[in-house]
């Protein structure tokens, strides 16, 4: 019986070889008729291609001809992964920390979103930037309580189950640290957009409007204040004004149709949508309710912005509107093009204060600009993604993108940001972002100082606004 067994298995395996060389000299028969057809008829159908190969190079081609090794085996069972994992190819995206943005060690950091491969308007859970105070807190569900008193009628306490039962929305909006380009006021630090532009990310969120909820809660009208308080051990906690709460912010339990991470404060956070990344609490555990600012400590110790007076701005909440090509960058040269090659160049905008509504690309750092489509949905304080086919000549350019919103405010040069805030706010860099990029193709972080005509041209449409 043993016997059978083998010789069946061996049979079994002469027959795949032989219908295996039946498909590669299939393949090639097809490819050599087709090696036939016109030349520039097959290059005309692939004027976008990287690169063009004639039929009879095809032929030739290996990875073409031959059945990869995937093709001529079973795959893993659909149980390989029950969450779900990436290609074991994609090894080098993920998030990422450095010990310039750090305080001694990595509980009160950032992890950085690699912006390079980003697509579309969604950053997935696992890449989304992570802003923390004291670590990350795990928290139970079981145990989790959201306390609503203060200036109110009927304070609530509320489980994570009770919570869920208010009509949720589900919404796309970005969360950016305030920080992000903090290290870039007085010159590039960073060869690299993950670092110079990482502090940001964008997902869908699913919970309820704060409006919604307070409606059972009643909250005294002369209470123009609420604090939003976290439950991690660094109590992070931040005054937000009343015109926001009841505008649109919201209490979040999901990110992309799953629930929300311990990194982005499971099992409930804040989102106050465009606002300063800070003021999006995590780990929330109370909302209290007052008629004055509650002074806390990450709202005057820090997050203020130093001017060049000496006085600090304390409340500046909404972020700017902002831009920064993904592709090409540091990370994502151009060192595989030959000139002639038709490429796409690509990437974000973005605004806390609505919608965006035009982005222009320069290839001069900033003295001429061409309009750059935008892609995709365009929605409001979300990032919106602008693309731009070029024609890649081989020669040095400064890659620029510049970003309008329909508030009618536009990035400004960097010249422009530093007269009025100096170079020690730290805080809402959303000047003009600049790329070199090389006759070979190499990218590199640079920035436009002392450009007369450019920031003649910016002020111009700021006053045209």
């Amino acid at each position: 019986m043993t016997t059978k067994v083998k010789d069946s298995l061996s049979v079994s395996q002469d027959t795949n070889k032989e219908i295996q060389s039946t498909s590669t000299q299939t393949r090639r028969d097809f490819f050599k008729k087709i090696s036939l057809l016109s030349v520039s008829a097959v290059a005309s159908a692939t004027i976008l291609s990287p690169t063009k190969a004639s039929a009879k190079a095809v032929v030739n081609e290996p990875a073409v001809m031959n059945l990869p090794e995937w093709a001529t085996k079973l795959g893993h069972e659909v149980n390989w992964h029950p969450y779900g994992m990436p290609s074991p190819y994609v090894h080098n995206v993920e998030r990422r920390v450095t010990p310039l943005l750090s305080s001694g060690d990595f509980y009160a950091s950032v992890a950085m979103c690699p912006l390079y491969d980003s697509s579309g308007i969604i950053t997935p859970n696992g890449l989304f930037f992570t802003r923390d105070h004291g670590g990350t807190a795990i928290i139970d569900p079981n145990e989790y309580r959201l306390m609503i008193d203060g200036d109110v009628k009927n304070p609530l306490l509320l489980t994570l189950e009770q919570l869920k039962r208010y009509p949720a929305e589900n919404r796309i909006h970005f969360i950016e640290c305030p920080a992000n380009g903090s290290a870039e006021w007085r010159g590039p630090q960073f060869n690299s957009i993950q670092f110079t532009k990482g502090m940001i990310s964008c997902a869908q969120w699913t919970g309820v409007k704060l409006s919604v909820l307070l409606a059972d809660v009643g909250v005294d009208p002369e209470a123009i204040w609420m604090l939003a308080e976290g439950s991690d051990n660094s109590e992070m906690g931040r005054t937000i004004p009343i015109g926001k709460v009841m505008d649109d912010a919201m209490l979040v339990w999901a990110q992309n149709g799953e629930a929300i991470r311990p990194e982005q404060g499971y099992p409930v956070r804040l989102l106050v949508p465009g606002w300063e990344g800070n003021l999006n609490v995590k780990w929330l555990r109370r909302l209290k309710f007052g008629k004055h600012p509650f002074h806390a400590k990450e709202e005057t110790s820090k997050y203020t912005m130093l001017q060049p007076s000496g006085k600090a701005i304390q409340y500046f909440w909404a972020m700017q509107v902002n831009s920064v090509i993904t592709s090409p960058c540091p990370e994502r040269p151009w060192t595989d093009l030959k000139p002639g090659d038709m490429v796409e160049i690509s990437g974000i905008a973005w605004s806390g204060q609505g919608t965006i509504t035009h982005v222009d690309i320069s290839f001069d750092g900033g003295n001429n600009w061409v309009k750059a489509p935008l892609s995709g949905l365009v929605l409001p304080k979300a990032w919106t993604r602008f693309v731009y086919q070029y024609k890649w000549e081989g020669k040095p350019i400064i890659l620029a993108s510049r970003a309008r919103d329909d508030s009618g405010d536009i990035q400004p040069t960097l010249d422009t940001q530093v007269s009025t805030l100096g170079v020690e706010s730290i805080y809402h860099k959303n000047a003009i972002c600049c790329w070199e990029v090389t006759a070979n193709g190499t990218v590199n972080n640079i920035q436009m100082r002392n450009n007369a005509k450019q920031n003649a041209a910016i002020h111009k449409l700021q006053e045209g606004k």
